[in-house]
């Protein structure tokens, strides 16, 4: 009776490790062990940096400094604790900002680190910095310029992990791959130099 009581005990914690496992591919729109979603992003031509992320970085120098260990490691893998990690600082950042569109256009943009409320530049810049605090390396952490479907200029994150190159945003919930997220990308960080952005070329496998 004891054994089977054992038997029973493991049998229930596999199956909830892999409903659990089965949730975290579900949610995340691909299967690790399939290629789905694997496009790269290509960083194409040398290009101007936001007005905005020149005046975020006299402001917030750590966040645009080059580190070294930051190129340490190869790819960064995305593990359970790193996936746990992302969906947590994804949610609570979109909880915590209250959102507040910019009415003074570009001339009135402040790409500020947890304020109470802000656009999608204050929640970009904070889930970077986030994420870097809890050890992230900053080339794994990409601030992107992409137009939405509507026409308006977005400000996501993308993070760029060994299964793919995926986006972190205030307008959905979800981590997509940022082949499916229908934006028109516009220009993006360099991985080597967060003061460096370039344009985006064809995609890559």
């Amino acid at each position: 009776m004891y054994r089977r009581l054992v038997v029973l005990v493991l049998i229930a914690a596999v199956a909830a490790i892999v409903s659990s496992r089965a949730v975290q591919a579900f949610t995340l729109g691909y299967s690790r062990g399939v290629n789905v979603g694997l496009e790269r992003i290509q960083f194409a031509t040398p290009t101007l940096a936001p007005f905005a992320h020149a005046r975020h970085c006299a402001q917030y120098p750590d966040e645009c400094r080059v580190h070294r260990m930051a190129f340490r490691g190869g790819k960064l893998a995305l593990t359970d604790k790193r996936w746990a990690e992302l969906t947590a600082v994804n949610a609570q950042v979109n909880r915590s900002i209250r959102p507040e569109r910019n009415l003074l256009g570009v001339a009135g943009e402040e790409w500020l680190i947890a304020p109470k409320a802000g656009d999608c530049n204050d929640y970009a810049v904070t889930k970077r910095h986030e994420l870097i605090a809890r050890g992230w390396p900053s080339r794994a952490l990409l601030l992107a310029e992409v137009v939405v479907p509507s026409g308006e200029h977005h400000l996501v994150v993308v993070v760029r992990v060994n299964e793919g190159d995926f986006v972190i945003d205030n307008l959905n919930a979800n981590i997509r791959p940022w082949n499916k997220t229908q934006y028109r990308w516009v220009r993006i960080q360099t991985p080597r130099d967060p003061t460096t952005w370039a344009t985006i070329g064809k995609v890559s496998a």
